[in-house]
């Protein structure tokens, strides 16, 4: 049984994305990244493989050209690697400066319960009357 190149590919582009999903889903910053990381490879490949997906053919058409392959959807695929390199060193210095602010790296930080203090100014505090005998 022969394995065709459009099964690999799309293959490919699963394991990607669920490993990128995966990685978007945990705690720490690093794991995140990586998961940002996975799904850019994963949409450059799917780009990459809407353009038809051609061994050995020139990606110029001219007249005695065949078989050929889209140009267009690899411009977008360069594109797309370039803003996503740029996209990722915005991520690490945010995530830096996460780390360095807070001393943690974890993406969702604890809520601070700041609501003891505030009971006593809601509403008439002063109405009401302390009963004995209640824990």
């Amino acid at each position: 049984m022969m394995l065709s190149l459009e099964l690999l590919v799309a293959s490919a582009i699963g394991i990607l994305t669920a490993g990128g999903i995966y990685l978007l889903l945990r705690l720490r910053t690093f794991p995140v990244i990586m998961g940002v990381s996975l799904l850019t490879y994963a949409v450059n490949i799917f780009l990459f493989s809407s353009g038809r997906l051609t061994v050995g053919a020139p990606p110029i058409l001219n007249d005695s050209a065949t078989l050929y392959a889209d140009p267009l959807p690899q411009a977008l695929v360069l594109t797309a690697i370039v803003i996503s390199f740029g996209m990722t060193a915005v991520i690490v210095m945010m995530a830096l400066g996460s780390y360095l602010g807070n001393n943690t790296d974890l993406v969702n930080d604890p809520l601070v319960d700041d609501d003891d203090d505030d009971d006593a100014s809601v509403g008439n505090a002063g109405d009401v009357t302390p009963q004995e005998g209640r824990p």
